[in-house]
């Protein structure tokens, strides 16, 4: 029986029982697959040693076999930090103002790419499928093959794909988007990415396109749509679980009024100074003083990469001003927490509030929009204020209230619209919703894409 060999930046396999909420959708929908394969997660180890070594460490977590390495200081900075970080992840966001285009990063993260591959190959057996994960290990499957690898490796890229216009602004774009015909499968989050990813093949490769088949130079790969979801039944069990409880008690006693909520990482590509200006035109409507508070709760994240400062700091001041102007005695308009809280804490605030706001100014899916639905009480619901450049627009359109996060008067329109909603329309929308989430779940997700990486040769 083949095994399954996923590949990812870093490796999250959950440490406690599979479903106890601890974790992530995703990891437990990969360990899930590694389980039932007896196959490997591989990755860097998030530690920086003096030299790059190749020592492999083998773990055993819940029944997965984990290998993980160590990379030296100087490619954790110009590898994760640089090229990752501050070249693809801003261009693949849309935001090449904020790229840095150092030649060193680009040789760095091809040389780190090498490194992980040499380490990577000898563990492969004949017949293994592997599954490489994410913008940090784009050349992979090219370094592999290179390696004399000769199975099916399939790529599924977790971030969005810029358009044609954008992607040839990165130096060497060519030469990227060249490793990646070295994959058998590559899988999108939306179509929307999966066609930018194609028209570029088009324009700069002469590729020829049929339906989700990509020829170019003469090698054929799949390129599909996968969208990405959560185990939503287990995450609402979550949101009734006693930790979840003691969440929800604390925010529906301690905030005033009704609460909107968002929860993302501290990221430029959020559009949280977006949502806290969308909130305050809002609260231009004095009818709304002291009957809302929006709870933000933004962990900082790539501390190391200075957009990534900034960005904290034009919040710090545009959430005191936003108080300053509006708050009372008894009353404060947002919340701002620069801290993360575990899944089942979340689970409880998401069900606390009335409202989940999602601002995203570039989004490859957005779990956080599909878990404040799961986390919803049925009876109850609140209501999904959802940005339309996010993946996940295209499945929760017929629920959520699409909104454009750079208007600052769609937001505030849309919130008054959410906050006034009554209970048969919540009702209706949240179940759209949730039927949806339970109609293509994570495990359907990583099943559909192994099955392609299964059938890749048929091409």
């Amino acid at each position: 029986m083949s095994r399954l060999i996923v590949v990812s930046n870093r490796v999250n396999v959950p440490r406690g029982r599979e479903n106890d909420g601890a974790q992530g959708g995703l990891a437990v929908a990969l360990t899930s697959a590694l389980k039932k394969s007896g196959g490997i997660w591989f990755g860097w180890s998030g530690k920086a040693a003096e030299s790059f070594t190749g020592a492999v460490d083998y773990q055993r977590h819940g029944g997965v076999a984990t290998a993980t390495v160590d990379l030296d200081e100087q490619d954790v900075e110009e590898y994760y930090n640089g090229y990752a970080n501050r070249t693809l992840w801003p261009v693949f966001h849309y935001r090449i103002d904020l790229a840095d285009f150092d030649r060193e990063f680009g040789r760095r993260y091809e040389a780190v790419n090498k490194k992980m591959a040499g380490t990577l190959a000898p563990m492969i057996d004949p017949g293994d499928m592997v599954w490489v994960h994410d913008y940090h290990f784009i050349p992979m499957a090219s370094d592999l093959r290179a390696e004399g690898v000769a199975n099916r490796i399939g790529f599924f890229l977790h971030t969005p794909w810029p358009p044609h216009r954008l992607m040839v602004a990165l130096p060497y774009h060519r030469r990227l988007v060249e490793t990646m015909l070295a994959y058998d499968v590559i899988g999108f989050q939306s179509d929307e990415w999966r066609e930018s990813f194609l028209h570029y093949c088009e324009r700069e490769m002469d590729g020829e396109v049929d339906g989700e088949w990509l020829t170019v130079e003469g090698r054929t790969i799949r390129c599909a749509t996968f969208p990405i979801g959560i185990d939503a039944k287990v995450f609402a069990k979550l949101a009734t679980g006693p930790d979840a409880q003691a969440s929800y008690v604390r925010a529906r006693d301690n905030v005033t009024g009704q609460i909107i909520v968002g929860v993302d990482r501290l990221d430029y590509s959020k559009g949280l100074i977006e949502r806290f200006n969308g909130y305050r035109k809002l609260l231009e409507r004095e009818e709304w003083l002291k009957k809302v508070t929006l709870l933000q709760i933004a962990p900082p994240s790539r501390g190391e990469v200075p957009a990534y400062g900034e960005i904290r700091d034009q919040l710090d001041m545009l959430s005191g001003r936003i108080n300053g102007e509006h708050a009372r005695v008894d009353w404060v308009p947002i919340r701002y927490v620069n801290k993360g809280y575990a899944r089942p804490e979340l689970a409880g605030i998401f069900r606390a509030a009335h409202v989940g706001l999602v601002t995203s100014l570039r989004d490859g899916m957005n779990l956080v929009a599909k878990e404040y639905v799961a986390a919803q009480d049925p009876e109850d619901p609140g209501v999904l204020l959802l940005s339309r450049f996010t993946g996940a627009a295209a499945q929760m359109e017929d629920g959520a209230l699409l909104i454009n996060p750079h208007s600052q008067l769609d937001i505030a329109k849309t919130l008054d619209q959410a906050l006034r909603m009554g209970w048969e329309e919540r009702k209706e929308r949240w179940q759209t919703l949730y039927d949806g989430l339970n109609a293509y779940d994570v495990h359907h997700w990583a099943a559909d894409f192994l099955e392609a990486l299964k059938g890749a040769d048929e091409a």
